[in-house]
This record gives structure tokens, C-alpha cells and sequence, in this order.
């Protein structure tokens, strides 16, 4: 089978940025309190007429200029998220006709911040099948709308943006680039960990987020150290030849902590989390998108993304750029 290749990526953000001193006006917080904790100094949080449709489309765009692409080239749209614009139709469809496309398969993976990998796998096999050609795959978040204000665990540690990848079918017999391994799973087990009190079929809300942190730190240390070198042996790589790791941004501890089980530098770990906040299924592809547009990331590069959420979900894919 053909193997699937990064061809560009792209982001979005929304207009207003909020600070943790402007959140510490509206909750009981500290700027200090929430750096120790989370290393989180800032999230931008979606306004009036931004979407988790608007957001995506606007990655979207980008992700295709950086690859030289247009809509017409695309076959295949996969959209992790959480916080969809409709019960349906899905966000997917509603990002496909904002950029003029039509006819081609467009849908929601909803593994919550595992979402944009979940998608990444999703896509990456249809392309291996023949079953697209390329793809765009978005991970795009209003999750500050799931945000109880009052509840200071929780609402400190999130917020909204979105993150796109163009990968498309990478040259017959060349299985030295694109996305080497992938490894997807799940507990819903573990679901009463990190969930929204409501949804459509319960109590016919959103409902808001709940938490129970410690727990949830644990198993993702755990979770992420073993999926990512299980991905390692299965592409058949070491973790001193990664040259970077682009982790989900829950928070800097568990990021510090993920490195550590690995035996890397945080030197070789992309950390947005400070500028982003945790913005779920969008925050990897953002990471990611920083790190291309400054240079850290280059072409060449082994590179390892992973993430996990709630369900639990937690994943992990190895690419070489």
C-alpha cells in the first residue's frame, strides 16, 4: 500500500486573547497560581460571528496555500472535534462548501483532544487504500463554550482555535517519508474522569465540563509514555532519533513529565501551551504549525505527535516531514 505524506498545515486563531490577570478578575485565580499548575499564560477565546466552522475553514485555507493546493485538489475532508457548529450537519461539511468544494466524502471524528489524531489516522488510511487521494484534516475547538467560569479547575486550562494538515499519497515504493506508524485507542472505562454533564440525547444541552485533574494527569503520563513507544517499535525508530515531539498542550507538567518517561529534552518538545491554553482536538496541529512557520521543524525531520483526551482517547503518529 501507498504511503500517506505531509504536504502543508495551517492555523487559526480567534481575535481575543485572555490573559490569566483579566481571568483572575472573574474567578477566584491568580496569574501565579495558574502558571505553577499549568504553565499556561494566556488563551484566546472565540467571539461573536467566530465559529468552530470559521476557525477551521480559516486554517483550512491556509494549510492549502502552504501545500500550493486549492479545494480542487482535495478529495477528502476528516474534522476532529468536540464543540461542532450543528448536532448536524457536520462542522466537515460546513468547512467544505465555506472553500468551494463539493461531492467528496467530509465528516466529524469526535475523540475530543485526541480528535486531530484520530482524524490523522482515519484519513492517512483511506489515503493508504486508495480511497482518497488528498486530504485535508482539520482539528478545530470552541471549547470555552463548554466552560463552567465559575469552576477554577477547569476554566483556567482551556481555549479555542484550530489546526489543519494537507497530506496526500506519497510516491509508490518510497516508504522512508510521510507518516511511518499510527496507534489509536481507548477507555470508556474511564469515562466519569473528564466528560460534559449533558448532550443532545441526555439532557438535550451542551452541557459543561468536569474534570477530576489528578486522576486524569496520571493516565495520561502513563497512556501517552507507552503509545509513543509502541509507535517507536512499530516504525522501528528509537526515541534518541526523533528530532522533535509535537504533544497534545494539555498543560506543562504533563508535557515535562511525557518527555522525561522518553528520556528527551524539553529542547526537543514543541510547547504552545503557554500562549494556547488546551485546545483539544486543534491544539497539536497548532503546535505543529508554529513550529513549521518559525523553522524548528523541517523537511527531513522524524517527528512525533500524540495526544489524549477524554473517553479516555489517546494516540500517537510518527512522521517523517
Amino acid at each position: 500500500m501507498r504511503r500517506a505524506v505531509f504536504l502543508g498545515c495551517g492555523s487559526a486563531l480567534p481575535k481575543r486573547v485572555l490573559t490569566n490577570d483579566e481571568l483572575a478578575k472573574q474567578v477566584d485565580t491568580s496569574d501565579e497560581w495558574i502558571r505553577e499548575r499549568t504553565g499556561i499564560t494566556q488563551r484566546y477565546v472565540a467571539g461573536e460571528g467566530e465559529t468552530t466552522a470559521t476557525l477551521a475553514t480559516e486554517a483550512a485555507r491556509k494549510a492549502l496555500a502552504d501545500a500550493g493546493l486549492t479545494i480542487a485538489d482535495i478529495d477528502l475532508i476528516v474534522l476532529g472535534t468536540t464543540t461542532p457548529d450543528y448536532t448536524f450537519p457536520s462542522t466537515a461539511t460546513v468547512v467544505q462548501a465555506a472553500l468551494g468544494g463539493h461531492g467528496f466524502p467530509a465528516f466529524d471524528v469526535a475523540a475530543v483532544c485526541t480528535g486531530f489524531i484520530y482524524a490523522l489516522g482515519t484519513a492517512e488510511a483511506m489515503i493508504r487504500t486508495g480511497l482518497a487521494n488528498k486530504a485535508l484534516v482539520i482539528g478545530a475547538e470552541t471549547l470555552t463554550r463548554l466552560i463552567d467560569w465559575e469552576d477554577r479547575t477547569t476554566c483556567v486550562l482551556f481555549g479555542d482555535g484550530a489546526g489543519a494538515f494537507v497530506i496526500g499519497a506519497g510516491a509508490e515504493g518510497d516508504d522512508t517519508t510521510g507518516f511511518l506508524a499510527t496507534q489509536l485507542h481507548a477507555d470508556g472505562a474511564q469515562r466519569e474522569l473528564l466528560y460534559t454533564d449533558g448532550g443532545p440525547s441526555t439532557t438535550g444541552t451542551v452541557g459543561k465540563m468536569r474534570m477530576k485533574g489528578r486522576e486524569v494527569f496520571r493516565h495520561a503520563v502513563t497512556n501517552l509514555a507507552q503509545v509513543l513507544e509502541d509507535v517507536l517499535v512499530k516504525a522501528g525508530y528509537t526515541a534518541q532519533d526523533i528530532d522533535w515531539v509535537v504533544p497534545h498542550q494539555a498543560n506543562a507538567r504533563i508535557l515535562d513529565a511525557t518527555a522525561r518517561k522518553l528520556g528527551l529534552p524539553m529542547s526537543q518538545v514543541v510547547v504552545t501551551v503557554d500562549q494556547h491554553a488546551n485546545t483539544s482536538a486543534a491544539s497539536v496541529p497548532l503546535a505543529f504549525d508554529a513550529a513549521w512557520r518559525d523553522g524548528r521543524i523541517k523537511r527531513g525531520q522524524l517527528v512525533m505527535l500524540e495526544a489524549m483526551g477524554g473517553g479516555f482517547t489517546w494516540g500517537a503518529s510518527l512522521l517523517r516531514v
